[in-house]
């Protein structure tokens, strides 16, 4: 099964083995071939030992936010008796456990039902993450030990370095506070690493940058210097909240395209020089009110589809047995719902779909590298059933390929036939006379997602969904800058390359893997055991 980037977070026993998080990797092997461990990395992306691509798509499981161990009389003192009580009931077998044999128990199930898992140094002393003054944020902290922690990235490393399906070891989450120092990060995340891959030379060796893992700006003038090659990947975080109101205060065009700028400048670069970019924390509420997230989740899926990301969701859990205080706090950031036993938001699940496989990369190139037209509000793509019926959003596995020409056409590979508009609110449709300015089409606005033409008396329309049926018509271009209360997603498109065969059904497999969640020996309420 694949992978998304997911964190399990498990909290030590000792300062020797700080607070760990696990990204489930959920790999759909009924629609792709077994992926041959161990991981490594070709140029920008992760492989197998045969050298096809093995794309991350995982989702971060956060564990427990306690000391010590699992006992009765532990839980019973935090006040959590009903929590106990389905532990007892569904696992009794981990209940008195360490937390680090709980961890084990965890990683072993994962690795019996070929689900690969990446452990994630996360913080020193359990608790809720993160803030600059917790004492947890940088080297030679209150908490953060530099010595402790090199010898508990050892640790585990040689804990699992007999467990195949443990795939990589992300160094530490979120570097921050007012210690950062580039020279520091040098110093100790080039030890950290090389600790990792002398212990176990088999796993990834994921980086995280400063400021919250948003920015390895300081790369472009002094690249990380490792003994080793072919197991670096760089990861960062991207949430809406890291930029305040402005999704919902601001424009929607204008914010994705400096967003997405500052990113591409501060991080997104690393993939022009040959490093994988791992998206190890990316998510949203849930509940679907949060304008702010909305807005900026389509510009995320845009950009992740366009770059082709490896990436891992926050979050798995529905609730957690105690955070801040507060007991059985809802997750609205969650796959599950409150009591772990549906999906809190399945269309969400859905629209995420269409990222969850790989557009490319070394071993998948099928056919010839082409365009596929992708909408990120909806997670689908550009196609057509036939000549007689209208253009409309589907599977991207039905895509049809499609070229983006030096004269602003688009083209469906292999035929005579355009993409060209008819009129206003009228729907987009295939043309042979692909000379006109109605089949020209320029990717306009700050976000570079809005696909725009001309009528024949020279008003620019965008390309738009009829949200009823899903079918494409062209409309007035709509939030182009300014306007706060506006929302583009509906005329946001993305032209992505792919070189993968369209008809085959690889999607909706991270929906199986949350199934096995459920359905396997972690039951829900055990799963919580360790949320």
């Amino acid at each position: 099964m694949q992978s998304r980037p997911s964190t399990w977070v498990v909290s030590p026993l000792s300062l020797s083995y700080p607070l760990l998080s696990l990204f489930i990797l959920l790999i759909p092997t009924a629609t792709q071939p077994a992926v041959a461990l161990p991981l490594s990395t070709d140029s920008r992306w992760i492989v197998d030992e045969t050298g096809r691509r093995v794309k991350l798509a995982c989702v971060n499981w956060v564990s427990h936010l306690e000391q010590a161990s699992l006992s009765d009389s532990r839980y019973i003192g935090l006040g959590l008796y009903g929590s106990i009580s389905g532990i007892q009931v569904n696992n009794p077998s981990i209940i008195d456990l360490s937390l680090i044999n709980a961890y084990q128990a965890v990683v072993s199930s994962l690795a019996d039902n070929n689900i690969m898992v990446i452990l994630d140094n996360h913080i020193s002393t359990p608790g809720w993450c993160c803030g600059n003054f917790d004492g947890n944020g940088f080297f030679g902290d209150q908490y953060f030990n530099p010595d402790l922690w090199i010898n508990g990235l050892t640790r585990m490393a040689t804990m699992f370095r007999a467990t195949p399906n443990v795939v990589g070891m992300s160094l530490r989450n979120e570097l921050r506070g007012n210690k950062q120092n580039v020279n520091d990060w040098y110093r100790y995340m080039q030890k950290g690493a090389e600790a990792v891959h002398a212990a176990n030379p088999e796993v990834l060796v994921i980086v995280s940058g400063l400021n919250y893992d948003k920015d390895f700006s300081f790369l472009l003038k002094r690249p990380i210097n490792l003994t080793f090659t072919g197991k670096l990947v760089f990861e960062v975080h991207w949430y809406a909240f890291s930029d305040g109101p402005a999704w919902r205060t601001g424009n929607a065009n204008q914010v994705c395209g400096q967003v997405v700028d500052n990113t591409m400048r501060k991080a997104g670069f690393v993939l022009d020089q040959g490093y994988p970019l791992f998206v190890s924390e990316f998510g949203v509420d849930l509940r679907g009110t949060n304008v702010n997230d909305n807005r900026y989740l389509n510009c995320f899926l845009g950009v992740a589809a366009e770059l082709d990301l490896d990436w891992a969701l926050w979050t798995l859990v529905g609730s957690y047995y105690l955070r801040e205080g507060v007991i059985g706090l809802d997750e609205v950031y969650g796959i599950f719902n409150w009591n772990w036993c549906d999906a809190r938001n399945s269309s969400f699940l859905d629209k995420i779909s269409a990222i969850q496989s790989p557009f490319q990369g070394p071993g998948l190139a099928e056919v010839k590298r082409h365009k596929v037209i992708f909408h990120p509000s909806t997670g689908l793509c550009l196609i057509r059933k036939s000549l007689l019926e209208p253009l409309r959003l589907g599977p991207c596995t039905e895509s049809e390929s499609w070229s983006y020409t030096q004269q602003k056409t688009l083209t469906i590979k292999g035929t005579y036939f355009c993409l060209e508009t008819e009129g206003l609110d009228k729907p987009a449709v295939l043309s042979i006379m692909c000379i006109d300015p109605t089949s020209k089409w320029e990717q306009i606005s700050d976000s570079k997602m809005h696909l725009s033409s001309k009528l024949d008396n020279g008003m620019a329309v965008c390309l738009d969904i009829e949200s009823s049926t899903n079918a494409i018509i062209t409309s007035a271009c709509k939030c182009l800058q300014r306007d706060n209360m506006c929302d583009p997603g509906s005329q946001w498109f993305k032209l992505v390359d792919s070189t993968i065969s369209t008809g085959a059904t690889t999607f909706g497999w991270f929906r199986s893997a949350l199934d096995y969640l459920t359905r396997n020996a972690w039951k829900p309420t055990s799963l919580a055991v360790l949320a």
